[in-house]
């Protein structure tokens, strides 16, 4: 019995760029946020709390796709470097409830400065009409696999 071919096989390529499109925006994010201690999984955290509205480990994982372990070490990372706040909630004593202290929220305020700086370095030798393109390209994919998270934060603006 022989394998089954793909119909775009020779376009297989896709998810490689797609991949190593995303590892290099972490690399750049990782580089560029070393002075502060800060790696880009961290300033994923610390994003969706700060500019999602975020505060729960649990949605965290969902948003972030990170299993609870994974969390638990990065959050305490985060409280450890005093970023981030755990607190149990009074309504439920089993869930935690997590803010951002002064000193997190001070640098939750320059993540997004550092996230554009990021993008326009990755997408830099773009022109405007191409990089209109590949967002509504990458738009398309999203909505057509059914992503919930480009859903929820981009409504309905394919």
């Amino acid at each position: 019995m022989s394998n089954p071919t793909p119909p775009l096989f020779p376009f297989s390529v896709m998810g490689l760029l797609i991949g190593r499109t995303a590892l290099l925006k972490d690399q750049i994010l990782d580089r560029n946020l070393e002075p502060y201690s800060v790696t880009a999984a961290q300033f994923k955290v610390l994003i969706m709390i700060a500019h999602f509205g975020v505060d729960t480990p649990a949605e965290l994982c969902r948003q972030l796709s990170l299993d609870s372990g994974a969390m638990t070490r990065m959050l305490d990372r985060l409280e450890q470097k005093g970023l981030i706040i755990r607190r149990r909630c009074a309504a439920d004593r089993r869930q935690v409830r997590l803010a951002l202290p002064q000193e997190g929220q001070e640098l939750a305020d320059l993540l997004p400065k550092f996230g554009a700086d990021a993008m326009d370095e990755l997408l830099g030798a773009l022109t405007p009409e191409e990089h209109a393109t590949l967002e509504r390209i990458l738009k398309k994919v999203l909505f057509s696999a059914g992503d919930v998270i480009t859903m929820q934060r981009l409504g309905d603006s394919q």
